[in-house]
């Protein structure tokens, strides 16, 4: 059975990705940003003291500028750092978009060494990338599985972050699969 998840799981991934390359410069654009307008507005965004976000790849929807307006508005920030010794992620602090920032092992902005880790159990609010999620909250991540453990640890409300085209009917699921308690695109904010 696990088998047979993951070569569904691939073939998601694969057809998946492909759409999202298909959408144009422009509509990835506006797209982002009417996502982040969206998020603006939840209630969860409005009250949550301590947030964890991250730094989007190329084909992931941009919530990058959610970022600097979540540290004008008083939040504490956190993104994801990855540890290689550990094989994981671990939460850490940033402050300033300048100093605290550095290009980590997957390409992508990290809190760089000298940001405090944020202790998961603290965190508010978390946006978590995907590839694909289901409406019942599942989430197919890059095939890891680094991101369902920190997760697993968070006890705050999790908030998948996606295109539309990425919303699928059903996502095939394994034992470490963790799913996310909210979902946001740009034309829709599901709790779940």
């Amino acid at each position: 059975m696990e088998i047979s998840a993951q070569y569904a799981k691939t073939a998601l991934r694969t057809q998946v990705q492909a759409h999202v390359r298909q959408l144009p410069a422009a509509e990835r654009v506006a797209a982002s940003a009417q996502a982040r307008a969206l998020l603006r507005e939840q209630p969860v965004w409005k009250q949550a003291r301590w947030v964890l976000l991250f730094a989007p790849l190329p084909d992931e929807l941009d919530i990058w500028p959610a970022l600097a307006a979540a540290l004008s508005a008083g939040k504490a920030v956190g993104l994801p750092r990855f540890d290689p010794a550990t094989n994981c992620y671990a939460a850490c602090q940033v402050q300033n978009l300048v100093s605290d920032l550095k290009i980590g092992r997957f390409g992508i902005h990290e809190p760089a060494e000298h940001c405090p880790p944020i202790s998961l159990n603290r965190l508010d609010f978390i946006l978590v990338p995907g590839v694909a999620f289901d409406l019942t909250g599942h989430r197919l991540g890059r095939g890891k599985g680094i991101y369902d453990q920190l997760l697993a640890a968070v006890s705050g409300t999790t908030s998948g972050v996606a295109f539309d085209e990425q919303i699928v009917r059903e996502i095939p699921v394994a034992p470490h699969d963790i799913r996310v308690n909210c979902i946001l695109t740009p034309t829709r904010w599901l709790q779940l």
